[in-house]
Formats: C-alpha cells, sequence, structure tokens
C-alpha cells in the first residue's frame, strides 16, 4: 500500500503547486495510508492471539511497518500539502539516521553472534504511535495546531527508543563478548 499512498500524495502535492488542490486525491492517499496501518494492526493481532508468529513474520512485520512510515514521512516533507502543513526535514533525517544505526546494529549483531534476538521496547511501539498521529496530523489537516506539536512528540520517542535499541545492542555485544572469553578459559 506504500506505493500507492505515495502515487497519490505526489499527485496531491502537484495540485497544491498549482494552486487548485484536489481534496479527492488527498482523500484517497489519506485512506489508503489508514487502510494500510489498521490492516497491519490486525495482521499483528490476530499473530499475537492466535499464536502465529514466524521468524519470517518477525522481521517482514517490523519492515512493512518501516515501509509504510517512511513512505509517509519522506512524502509528507517533501511534497508541499499546503502552506505549513509538511514533516520538517530534521525529523526526517532523526528518523532516517535511527533507522540506519538500528539496521547497521543488527547487521554488527548478526555477523558476532550469527543471530539477534530482537526485542520490540515499549518505547518503539510509542514512537510508532507518534510518528502515525504526526503523520495523520499533517495528512487531515483540519487541527488548527502546527504540526510542530506532535513532531516534537514524536522525537523525542524517536530518540528514546532509539537509545533503548541501541543499548539493547549493546547488551547483546557485552553477552557475546563474555561467551567469547568464556569458551576460550
Amino acid at each position: 500500500m506504500a506505493p500507492i499512498f505515495a502515487v497519490l500524495a505526489v499527485y496531491y502535492g502537484e495540485s497544491v503547486k498549482s494552486g487548485e488542490p484536489n481534496e479527492a486525491i488527498r482523500w484517497w492517499a489519506v485512506g489508503v495510508f489508514i487502510f494500510a496501518a489498521i490492516s497491519d494492526g490486525i495482521d499483528g493481532y490476530i499473530a499475537r492471539h492466535c499464536d502465529q508468529h514466524s521468524k519470517f513474520g518477525a522481521f517482514m512485520d517490523p519492515f512493512a511497518d518501516k515501509t509504510l512510515l517512511l513512505t509517509g514521512i519522506v512524502f509528507l516533507t517533501f511534497v508541499p500539502w499546503g502552506e505549513g502543513w509538511q514533516i520538517p526535514i530534521w525529523f526526517t533525517a532523526l528518523m532516517i539516521t535511527r533507522d540506519i544505526i538500528i539496521i547497521a546494529g543488527i547487521w554488527i549483531l548478526h555477523y558476532l553472534n550469527h543471530q539477534v534476538p530482537i526485542k520490540p521496547h515499549w518505547t518503539g511501539k510509542v514512537c510508532t504511535v507518534t510518528q502515525m498521529i504526526l503523520l495523520g496530523w499533517v495528512m487531515l489537516k483540519f487541527i488548527p495546531l502546527d504540526p510542530l506539536y506532535p513532531t516534537i512528540a514524536a522525537t523525542i520517542f524517536t530518540a528514546w527508543s532509539g537509545i533503548e535499541y541501541f543499548r539493547q545492542g549493546l547488551l547483546q555485544l557485552h553477552d557475546h563478548h563474555h561467551q567469547a572469553e568464556n569458551s576460550k578459559s
């Protein structure tokens, strides 16, 4: 659904640039995004409550979440949705930097440990929710408050969850180091 949202966002942005915003396209983009987010949530709920989890699902679910969120945030940063209705570029840079650090950490841990237990942390869940709120705030455009306020909340939890995942990675690296030393003894 992320590519469909992206196409609709671009078409809406072009209509905004031309001075004649096509609100029908905006609402289609919003609908596609909401449908994708809700279907992802339902999928996760069903998987947890029916005990239907797998390594593939543990990888693909966060990948799908990130694809949708990143697509939304990048497009709402660079595609105009109206005066003042964009996500600040500094937030997008923070989010991408955090995700690159997390992916690099997972790669390093996988290289050293040959497996990386991925344990979601509550700050990561709140981070996703605050980012979704930010996206909705910008897409819906009916709340008279500047998008800076949800951006600040999303920034706090994006940074906090990044620090928490970095800390978890360091603990796994530390445990690996101790296991390696103990096996030499």
